[in-house]
């Protein structure tokens, strides 16, 4: 079997569109559609509409192709999604994250076939958060001989990592003949074969295991990849089919007295919730994106991804295993009761076992998951029906994959009130049709004071005996309890219920400090997910303050765009938040100064618990005079703040101020250092220094692009020669892309805006745009221009290369890999 990318060549029609546009895919149609008040999609989706799209290609089938079996295979497609051939159907999918194959059948070598995809999406809102529309992950064409492994035939397990890695094989095989052998090899990194096996095949399946002298183990902390070759031979030698898999070596355990345990190691969970959107991208799904947003979330102290609220993708998962991220993947945010008008409830009993399969194909082989999630807030779990439910899907999963335990994201006032009949989603403004502008939102101090406590109080319900009544027989379901906003309950539920793990599937980053504290003393706790680790587009202004008389609440009117929860902002930049997580966890070397920004200084912040603070690191305060608000995340004991060279004081720090030390000065240019102490000893220092004056500056993340999907994150800043970027300082950014490259998206983290991001013209947020650039496949140098209106031009190269696939290419989920 053979295995291609096949996104090259497709042209891409709207509505009444015969004449199209070519595209690359993956393609997201939504991001650049215009936003708008009245966009049915409303605060959910950020204000985009959605659509009716069709994709389509010509392609010609090789002249060598007697005897040989033709698919597509699409990794994900948002929007009830039908494919053609010719003008016939081939394939149906109304599930927008789950991977599907459009067989192309026999074909005459020679042909020209006609591939059409057809894209629904225009009944919105379907989600509580930005989707995208159309084939926006990635798409490959498969070869199969007569007699080839089965798409999801190749599993290994493995069942004991000492004395000896024990790793048991299943194979299954379509067409298989008798006489036909499975060849098995295993290497380490170097390309050295540690272990091999021969099966015979025997009614079109094989098993067998492999031993594996002095393994090296896969964990977050060592993530140790082994790579498999297996191959399909006939009784004379001859090769049929072959899959090249990369496998991690770990056993994992879980229990109420020792926790998670991952080969044979006890682990704490330091997750962060995740969407699928890629920020400036839309919901375009590319391997350096997924991998730089993993490298970006490991590098900021976090070990663990909850996929909210769809399983993740390829690629994700891909930087997940060779990173080293601990990945709990989820199944769905809806059963069969709504939570927006148009979502998947009406068809939850049709398509959840095929969304349960094709997850768990996708995850099997993978070190990097290690649970499953069959549902978040689902608050029909507290009702006859919605325990009876959970079992099956818990059953189910079982059956597919008993390696790995299940688990249910619960929040507990949800269910309560389900349990009650009524439904917090019942509220939500998901009925405006198309046209009709939705009136204007008031700010309202009452209001605003309310959301600001929403997290304590969905907390102080979670401890009431009707909220565990509401999700002890669901809970009873799943291995793991899942507890979203619920930490209050870990100590008492453990001693109530001593054989539930709990996990806190679920949480504001502001209390992050009270619920470590619970990590680490209650037994069979294993871990927390913060929402969210990444911000994401839709459920616009969910975590964004405003000041004064601004919107506050939690749905924020437009022109709001972004979540604004992230500890890390949709273009990769850690805030406060990621601040207090590291101090909290002990990941920070040194103090980190944070700042709340001065252009609201003395206003009053309109502030929601999905965010914990709104301070950006950054001294650059020109044209801004007052007081300044100062935060320092530590975990020593104390804190010294040094402006200028004269001290501000020492403030406690660490666990008993809740790792943040405040303080206020007189805003003045220079440097800002922080001193941490243990006892009386300096244990680290670090600064923020003021900006000199600004210019525009280039900065990429890259030397240069490897192939036709690589990605260039370029900075467009407005920084000192030092590279100090002056927040204060805005501007309007025009860029300009020349050579094998082009511009897949252009903009800036500011979560209320009007501006998109797929032009080339953009505003600074923060002093700061990125830009993103795309390699086309050819070879050459790539030259970024950008002109500013007030800080100038700048000029950046770099040089771009047709690489050709890697030899073992990332490949559609549980099909085959190029042989």
């Amino acid at each position: 079997m053979t295995t291609t990318l096949f996104t090259d060549g497709w042209t891409f029609h709207r509505a009444g569109d015969e004449t199209g546009e070519p595209v690359r895919l993956p393609h997201d149609a939504m991001i650049a559609e215009p936003r708008s008040a009245d966009a049915a999609t409303g605060n959910h989706g950020g204000y985009f509409p959605g659509g009716v799209y069709r994709y389509a290609k010509t392609w010609q089938v090789p002249a060598d192709a007697a005897g040989r079996r033709y698919r597509v295979c699409f990794e994900g497609v948002y929007g009830d999604t039908v494919v053609t051939v010719d003008g016939v159907e081939v394939a149906a999918c109304n599930s927008g994250y789950r991977a599907f194959e459009a067989p192309l059948g026999d074909l005459a070598p020679g042909h020209q076939v006609r591939i059409e995809v057809s894209v629904d999406n225009s009944k919105t809102p379907n989600s509580r958060w930005y989707t995208g529309s159309g084939i926006y992950r990635q798409v490959w064409l498969d070869e199969v001989g007569r007699r080839s492994f089965a798409r999801d035939g190749v599993r290994f397990t493995t069942r004991s990592i000492a004395p000896e890695g024990v790793v048991d094989v299943a194979l299954a095989v379509e067409g298989s003949d008798s006489g036909d052998i499975a060849s098995i090899e295993l290497a380490d990194a170097s390309g050295e074969v540690v272990a091999s096996v021969e099966l015979a095949v025997l009614d079109g399946t094989a098993a067998g295991e492999l031993r594996i002298p002095s393994p090296q183990t896969w964990s977050a902390e060592h993530p140790h990849l082994y790579r498999a070759r297996v191959r399909l031979l006939d009784a004379s030698g001859s090769l049929l089919d072959e899959r090249r898999v990369r496998l991690g070596l770990r056993t994992l355990d879980v229990d109420p007295r020792h926790g998670l345990r991952i080969n044979g190691e006890q682990v704490l969970l330091r997750g962060a919730c995740v969407h699928h959107d890629n920020g400036l991208l839309g919901a375009v799904t590319l391997p350096a994106a997924e991998y730089r947003r993993a490298r970006i979330l490991k590098e900021n102290g976090y070990n663990a991804i909850r996929s909210s609220h769809n399983p993740l993708s390829r690629p994700f998962l891909d930087a997940c295993d060779e990173l080293g991220l601990y990945v709990m993947d989820e199944l769905t945010d809806v059963w069969f009761n709504h939570k927006t008008k148009h979502d998947g409830a009406d068809r939850f009993e049709e398509v959840w076992r095929d969304d349960a399969r094709a997850m768990v194909a996708e995850d099997r082989n993978r070190p990097s998951v290690i649970m499953y999630s069959i549902g978040n807030e689902i608050g029909e779990t507290a009702t006859e029906r919605g325990v009876k439910t959970a079992g099956e899907i818990d059953a189910f999963l079982r059956e597919l994959d008993a390696t790995r335990p299940t688990t249910l994201a619960t929040n507990l006032l949800v269910s309560m009130m389900a349990s009650r009949g009524s439904s917090p989603f019942e509220s939500e403004t998901y009925t405006a049709e198309p046209g009709t502008a939705k009136p204007e939102k008031k700010s309202s101090t009452a209001a605003n004071a309310m959301t600001a406590k929403l997290g304590r109080i969905m907390e102080l319900a979670s401890r009431l005996p009707a909220a565990d009544k509401a999700s002890r027989d669901a809970f009873a379901q799943v291995r793991i309890a899942g507890y979203n906003y619920a930490y209050g309950r870990y100590a008492g539920d453990r001693k109530k219920y001593p054989e539930r793990v709990i996990v806190g599937s679920e949480s504001m980053p502001g209390d992050l400090p009270a619920i470590w504290k619970r990590v680490e003393a209650v037994p069979g706790v294993i871990g927390d997910f913060m929402w969210t680790g990444w911000d994401y587009l839709g459920e616009a202004g969910i975590g964004t303050w405003s000041y004064g008389q601004a919107a506050g609440g939690i749905n924020k009117p437009f022109p709001a765009l972004l979540a604004g929860t992230g500890a890390i902002d949709i273009t990769g930049l850690p805030g406060a938040p990621t601040l207090l997580a590291r101090a909290v966890w002990g990941r920070l070397e040194a103090p980190a100064i944070a700042v709340r920004p001065m252009q609201h200084a003395g206003e009053r912040a309109n502030k929601t618990p999905w965010r914990s603070s709104d301070a950006v690191q950054s001294w650059s305060w020109r044209g801004h005079a007052g007081k300044a608000e100062i935060e320092v995340y530590s975990a020593d004991d104390e804190v010294e703040l040094l402006l200028n060279g004269r001290s501000l004081g020492r403030r406690a720090a660490g666990a008993r101020v809740g790792f943040v030390a405040r303080f206020t000065a007189t805003y003045e240019p220079g440097e800002l250092v922080a001193v941490g102490y243990r006892g009386k000893r300096e244990r680290g220092r670090s600064s923020l220094r003021s900006a000199d004056a600004a210019a525009l500056r280039l900065r990429s993340e890259q030397t240069g692009l490897a192939g036709p999907d690589d990605l260039a994150y370029v900075w467009v800043e407005l920084a000192d020669g030092a590279g100090i970027v002056d927040v204060s300082a805005e501007d309007r950014i025009t860029v300009q892309v020349d050579g094998p490259a082009e511009l897949a998206g252009f903009g800036n983290a500011a979560p209320i805006t009007e501006d998109g991001y797929t032009g080339r013209v953009a505003r600074t947020h923060d002093g700061r745009a990125l830009a993103i650039l795309r390699g086309t496949g050819e070879a050459g140098t790539v030259t970024l221009t950008a002109r500013s209106e007030r800080h100038g031009v700048d000029v950046l190269q770099f040089d771009a290369a047709s690489t050709a696939l890697p030899e073992v290419p990332t490949a559609p989920p549980a099909a085959s890999v190029r042989s």
